[in-house]
């Protein structure tokens, strides 16, 4: 080989021991040992990696250490696919599964951009959502009974901002009466708290930015469906063809936050209902929203299906919008920050961020008032906490 080649080629792997942590295969393509390897692989004769658009083994790796927490003691093995962000999952998740003229069922106390996901984009495409109140059971089964085109029952819970939780279990065994799918949005629970596949849903979404990555440096989602051929066939052909691909470095961010998702899930629960418990005995505040307070209008249900009630909680000022405003502006030791789940304490405002796209009036018919303020509690000392709270409410 000649000079200029030697410079130009990869030089043989110098590895003679396995690495503790997963290495990141910062790599766009995969080498052949022979042509008919590459035909093996491409006709999915033979497992393996060609082209990390379609699969690497960081990303791989860390989707199924998710896809095993999900399916964790349910006798069962999941899979995953990893994509580029919370987003991009949902995207991912609808594009696989659904068709034009297909249906979604959801709730209107979605997130923010899910609902302008659902509304703005996919219904261009043939693909509406119908919304309705996912608490009560006779309306969503009277839904489904009278509308065939609905293939997929989406939900969160607990939903983002209110809190708001729905009753998994029943959800699911109503869709699956009806021939549709269940799929939930599990990232303010993580699976340390909650198990939607032992309540029988589809498919799980999170955002791993959120609570399973816990460091803020990360932006990436996941998709962890129970039926390994609807996985591979509708999401991740819609992943490898959309190109919503999750890259490695990123995968293993997420890797790396989640060796700490126990430890840190425990302190974000006692800090949370600390938090709420002296909200709701400050005169100032309207209300709290938080499924750990006996107060909580869903506190029975999640006790029923959680293992803890999370980080996040979200509460009114008595003075709307001025008073929330003033608030915020008074914050000083917590962050004003559009996301969540970090190990910091992050404070945000709907009704002017996550919310802003929603119609006035859809966000008052589900809790999302101009006042509202939403709380990431991190895993800070809640004492630090609960005092800037105190002088930013005044």
């Amino acid at each position: 080989m000649k000079f200029d080649s030697l410079i130009v080629k990869e030089h043989p792997e110098n590895r003679t021991t396995t690495p503790h942590v997963l290495p990141i295969y910062a790599t766009s393509s995969f080498d052949f040992e022979n042509i008919d390897q590459g035909i093996e692989i491409f006709k999915n004769i033979e497992s393996g990696h060609a082209y990390s658009r379609y699969a690497n083994p960081t990303v791989d790796t860390v989707a199924a250490k998710i896809a095993a927490l999900e399916a964790y003691g349910l006798g069962f093995e999941a899979s995953a696919v990893m994509t580029s962000s919370g987003m991009s999952a949902i995207s991912t998740l609808l594009l696989g599964t659904l068709r034009s003229g297909d249906k979604v069922l959801s709730q209107a106390n979605l997130y923010g951009g899910t609902t302008e996901l659902l509304k703005s984009i996919f219904g261009q495409f043939g693909i509406e959502t119908v919304f309705a109140d996912l608490q009560d059971r006779a309306v969503v089964e009277k839904a489904l009974q009278e509308d065939p085109a609905i293939k997929m029952l989406y939900c969160e819970t607990p939903a983002n901002p209110t809190l708001a939780c729905v009753d998994i279990a029943a959800l699911s065994n109503l869709a699956h009466r009806y021939d549709a799918l269940c799929a939930i949005d599990n990232t303010f629970a993580t699976p340390v708290l909650q198990q939607p596949f032992a309540m029988g849903v589809d498919y799980i979404i999170h955002s791993t930015t959120k609570y399973l990555n816990g460091h803020g440096n990360s932006i990436a989602g996941v998709i962890i469906g129970r039926d390994h051929e609807s996985m591979r066939k509708g999401v991740w052909r819609a992943m490898k063809l959309v190109g919503t691909n999750c890259s490695p470095f990123e995968a293993w961010l997420t890797n790396n936050g989640m060796k700490t998702l126990s430890l840190r899930m425990e302190r974000h629960c006692s800090n949370a209902l600390a938090l709420a418990q002296y909200l709701e005995a400050n005169p100032a505040v309207e209300r709290v929203n938080y499924p750990g307070l006996s107060s909580h209008p869903d506190h029975t249900l999640a006790t029923s299906q959680m293992r803890g009630f999370g980080g996040m909680l979200s509460f009114e000022l008595r003075g709307g919008l001025d008073a929330g405003i003033a608030c915020m502006n008074r914050i000083r030791f917590c962050s004003l920050a559009p996301t969540l789940g970090d190990v910091d304490t992050l404070i945000l405002h709907p009704a002017s961020s996550s919310h802003l796209a929603v119609p006035k009036e859809v966000r008052l018919q589900n809790g999302i008032t101009d006042g509202l303020i939403r709380v990431s509690v991190g895993i800070e000392n809640v004492t630090d906490i609960v005092a800037d709270l105190e002088q930013a409410i005044g």
